[in-house]
């Protein structure tokens, strides 16, 4: 059997991380068993879809790096993928099983299905359609529908119980007596989501479903309209809810739920998907740090726990800098490189034309930034005015505790910077000002929080000789004079 799974967003808003994770276990699968990953857009609600949330979910998996076999843009045959063009094959199916009295119209309006949740609910009972038009004759039926009445299709579930075998969950069991007489068809003519699911996932030859949980009240409807049809259904998966800290299902309540944000946040891509394939599924129960290779030759779906997972964004910022500090720094650079620009640090022009600069800057500075975005902050201070620039509180205590603080800066001043303009290295000005400290006999802080204080204006910070070197001569001296003079 070929593998053939799909992801099928409705195009209602941005990608969710939910989403995106589902995506991600459908096409990791289809990858490892040589197989087809469908992408499908349902956008049969036609009061929320839009072109431009489609759009948006598109880009947010092609960011991701799934590229998906059939669907939009990917022609396929079995499309079309967007189910509003598949209407004319919805109706005939439908058609089929009201012929086949597999499914028949339901005459009953607003006012009366109200009354009857209402009566059954007082009653404690589950709300349920009590079947009053299942047993209309044809010529019933036709009658009321030539007089102009509205009615729904609902599909007839017959008795006894449907089973299926969950790749998560294991053996499911439901009694059919707990499935209503569910609609298929709305009294507009559009259809409902559990009818043109399976009417679109057996014509794409769909043969695995892994989705949420949250759909698996839906699959006895599913399997038994599969069994209408005389088809074979597929095998089905239900992936574990992703919970918030609150452990509720993850909302906005207590963190961001789209990949858009956290692309814009500045996360690593591959950290992104790292962190999502946490959610509910593990290497080898003791790697956290994985390679998207790694993924594909490792993703079994019985492998993916049945508890939810709690989304714990401080982790996932813990991997977000795990990432990041593993890229080259030309490859950091260029995906700091926006955040710098929409910082007014520097222009898409300054960057090109201090491109190695840049480079060491963010050599130096990969260990202490987890995202992209952190890093203009960090290196804000490199843009001030040297003479200037703004001294923390807390940098300003540390460098007045030093009695030796003018000692200090001078000796810098005078021993380090020449070296510097000579075009010595961040390794050799550090070697000098070791030798500073043994010649005078002072501690590291005394040099190193007066001349941080100096330099940085903060209490940390980088490397001070790689700051010196950022800098650069004249703008060091500069810095150097000012804080004589401020700090005396």
């Amino acid at each position: 059997m070929t593998v053939r799974v799909r992801y099928a967003p409705s195009p209602t808003g941005l990608l969710h991380v939910g989403g995106a994770r589902t995506a991600l276990f459908n096409w990791a699968w289809a990858r490892r068993h040589g197989g087809a990953f469908v992408l499908r857009i349902e956008d049969t609600d036609k009061e929320r879809s839009t072109l431009e949330s489609e759009r948006s979910i598109l880009e947010a998996m092609q960011w991701l790096g799934m590229d998906w076999d059939e669907g939009p843009g990917v022609e396929g045959p079995y499309g079309p993928y967007r189910q509003s063009e598949r209407d004319e094959r919805h109706q005939e199916i439908c058609t089929t099983l009201l012929d086949e009295g597999k499914a028949y119209r339901c005459f009953c309006d607003g006012e009366r299905l109200t009354s009857l949740r209402e009566v059954q609910m007082a009653n404690k009972e589950n709300p349920r359609y009590d079947g009053r038009c299942r047993d209309l004759s044809h010529e019933e039926a036709e009658a009321q529908m030539a007089a102009g009445e509205h009615f729904t299709v609902r599909f007839h579930v017959p008795e006894g119980e449907t089973r299926f075998t969950d790749h998560v969950r294991g053996e499911v069991v439901f009694q059919n007596k707990e499935v209503d007489d569910w609609v298929m068809l709305r009294s507009d003519g559009s259809p409902t989501y559990n009818f043109v699911v399976v009417c679109d996932d057996a014509d794409m030859k769909i043969t695995h479903v892994l989705r949420g949980e949250e759909h698996l009240v839906n699959t006895p409807k599913q399997v038994l309209l599969y069994e209408a049809l005389g088809l074979q259904a597929p095998e089905f998966g239900h992936l574990p809810l992703m919970l918030g800290s609150d452990k509720k299902k993850l909302s906005k309540r207590t963190g961001h739920t789209s990949v858009q944000v956290y692309r814009d946040l500045g996360y690593p891509r591959d950290a992104v998907i790292n962190f999502l394939c946490l959610q509910g599924w593990a290497l080898d129960g003791e790697t956290e740090v994985f390679s998207v290779d790694e993924l594909v030759k490792n993703f079994e779906v019985r492998d993916v726990s049945k508890g939810g997972a709690i989304f714990d964004p401080e982790k996932f910022q813990w991997l977000a800098g795990e990432y990041l500090r593993e890229e080259e720094p030309a490859v950091c650079a260029a995906h700091c490189a926006p955040f710098v620009i929409e910082a007014g640090l520097m222009t898409q022009e300054e960057l090109e034309e201090r491109a190695d600069w840049f480079c060491e800057v963010v050599r130096g500075m990969q260990e202490r930034v987890r995202l992209y975005s952190e890093l203009p902050e960090k290196i804000a201070f490199l843009f001030q005015g040297d003479e200037d620039l703004a001294y923390d509180e807390k940098a300003l205590k540390n460098a007045k505790k030093h009695e030796v603080r003018a000692d200090v800066l001078t000796a810098v001043r005078d021993t380090l910077l020449p070296m510097l303009e000579g075009g010595a290295d961040a390794a050799s000005l550090s070697e000098a000002g070791k030798a500073l400290l043994a010649e005078r006999e002072w501690k590291f802080p005394a040099l190193g929080q007066p001349l941080r204080c100096a330099l940085t204006g903060a209490a940390g910070g980088p490397d001070l000789f790689d700051v010196l070197v950022w800098l650069g001569p004249e703008r060091a001296r500069a810095r150097l004079e000012s804080a004589l003079e401020r700090l005396s």
